[in-house]
């Protein structure tokens, strides 16, 4: 259970919609309750949909950060839905017009080779091969269920340390873009990360743990010091404050 936990570090600190939010929330509670219950087989379902989540959110940020490339990517895919997916305004509406083990390709954009794609994609089988009907239960006891977890959880991890560059280019590009504005678009330091950093790009704790160590003196040539090292000042005591928590 401790190792599935860790995976909220993986998923957006906060989310501007409310739906959304919830969603996960009743994804968490649906994976505990049958765990603590000894219903691993549905506990892996929900455990499966939230790690799924995850892989979107990190689609999601790639797209924000190399549209381009994002763009090349979908070489092969009907001119129809190449549009609706450039064009989701959720990560969760990728599945609208992608399989599951579709979206996995997108990662290659990030460095992972076809063998480490098939690794982040295998959940899927697996998850197929319970979701039917086949008189038979895959997962009989908690250490199968747990061996399940800590596998999806160093896929996890895998993705989280390809993803780190997409993560700077994104931090890189909202400090300067913040910067050059005539005047923030949200009243304080605070809310404007909230609202155009972490909401807009789905941002985790993981993720701003990583932007917590970017260096702002490389954006020295740049103009609006000030709002720049306000914004970071902001990511780094977020960071501090969790790692607090999570000592306490």
């Amino acid at each position: 259970m401790e190792e599935a936990l860790e995976l909220n570090d993986y998923l957006p600190y906060s989310m501007a919609a409310e739906g959304e939010g919830s969603y996960l929330q009743f994804l968490w509670s649906a994976f505990q309750s049958n765990y603590e219950q000894g219903r691993y087989e549905f506990a892996s379902l929900a455990f499966h949909l939230l790690y799924m989540s995850f892989v979107s959110f990190s689609i999601w940020q790639i797209r924000l950060a190399r549209p381009e490339a994002f763009h090349m990517a979908m070489v092969g895919f009907r001119a129809e839905d190449e549009g609706k997916i450039t064009e989701c305004d959720s990560p969760f509406k990728f599945y609208e017009k992608l399989k599951e083990s579709q979206i996995f390709r997108f990662l290659k954009l990030i460095g992972c080779n076809n063998e480490q794609v098939g690794e982040f994609a295998k959940f899927v089988k697996r998850r197929n091969k319970i979701a039917h009907p086949t008189g038979t239960v895959f997962f009989n006891d908690q250490q199968a269920i747990d061996d399940e977890i800590a596998d999806m959880m160093r896929e996890v991890r895998n993705i989280e340390d390809h993803m780190q560059p997409v993560i700077s280019e994104l931090y890189r590009r909202f400090l300067t873009e913040s910067a050059q504005a005539e005047e923030l678009q949200y009243g304080t330091f605070a809310e404007e990360l909230s609202a155009n950093f972490i909401h807009k790009a789905y941002m985790s704790m993981a993720d701003l743990r990583h932007c917590s160590t970017f260096d702002v003196a490389t954006l020295g040539d740049h103009p609006g010091q000030d709002v720049m090292t306000g914004l970071h000042a902001e990511v780094a005591a977020l960071a501090q404050i969790e790692d607090e928590l999570e000592g306490a």
